[in-house]
């Protein structure tokens, strides 16, 4: 597929067609508070960071975007537990402060669903890197949700993380595209991303009936989601794989 990639920055006035273009994320994870709260604020505020692919009709295919952070400052130095909430609290804090950035993380590349099968994941996230790059950084960090992870949910990431195929890369195929970019897995995330609801939220976004404590396999969840029917909530704290990518 022949595409042509782009800035928010260059061509704001895609920003509307980016935003509507379908994708296939499980609709608990857009209920994270904190990316509610931070991720659209990406094109807006950091719009040299927020990437998208066009076809040849010009129709937006793909979409990645990243924020600047410091990293090399006291009370940090080590990539966060909390992985893709903490990265974008950091980023938007360091903007509102003024603090110099020396680091590019990963925050999402979607690709929609007709447009999937076609490479274009690691092309945008090549896109991405020579992005940072271009901007002076020399390294990117992403906070990687293993696109396979899901079959496992009761296998820990740990484990799952650092299995590797005979020829030396990563078994999971999303792990794998970063592997081939150049990137080395860093550490664990265990609490990356965390959705906390009420049982009727978790009822309407998964069709699931939620009405017993237990651990609950819920599908595109890449650990079991904890419903707590006595006090009226379920959450679910998403792992994700550290990766980094020098430049």
């Amino acid at each position: 597929m022949d595409v042509r990639v782009s800035s928010v920055a260059e061509r704001p006035q895609r920003v509307p067609a980016l935003f509507e273009m379908a994708d296939t994320w499980p609709e608990f994870v857009t209920n994270d508070p904190v990316g509610n709260a931070h991720y659209g604020r990406i094109p807006a505020e950091l719009p040299q960071y927020a990437l998208f692919a066009e076809d040849e009709q010009g129709e937006i295919v793909a979409h990645a975007f990243s924020v600047p952070f410091a990293l090399d400052v006291d009370g940090r130095r080590t990539l966060p537990a909390r992985g893709w909430d903490q990265i974008l609290l950091w980023a938007f804090a360091d903007l509102r402060r003024g603090t110099r950035p020396d680091t590019v993380s990963a925050v999402s590349v979607v690709i929609a669903p007709h447009a999937q099968g076609h490479g274009l994941s690691a092309l945008m996230l090549s896109a991405m890197r020579e992005n940072a790059r271009a901007l002076g950084f020399r390294e990117v960090v992403a906070p990687v949700r293993p696109s396979a992870k899901h079959r496992e949910p009761h296998t820990p990431i740990s484990e799952y993380a650092h299995r590797i195929r005979p020829d030396g890369l990563p078994a999971d195929p999303w792990l794998r595209v970063h592997a081939r970019a150049g990137a080395t897995i860093d550490s664990i995330a265990p609490a990356s991303m965390t959705v906390g609801a009420s049982l009727e939220e978790w009822r309407r976004w998964t069709g699931l009936p939620f009405d017993t404590a237990a651990d609950v396999e819920v599908p595109g969840a890449l650990v079991p989601v904890r419903c707590e029917p006595e006090r009226g909530y379920a959450v679910y704290v998403e792992p994700n794989v550290w990766m980094r990518h020098p430049l």
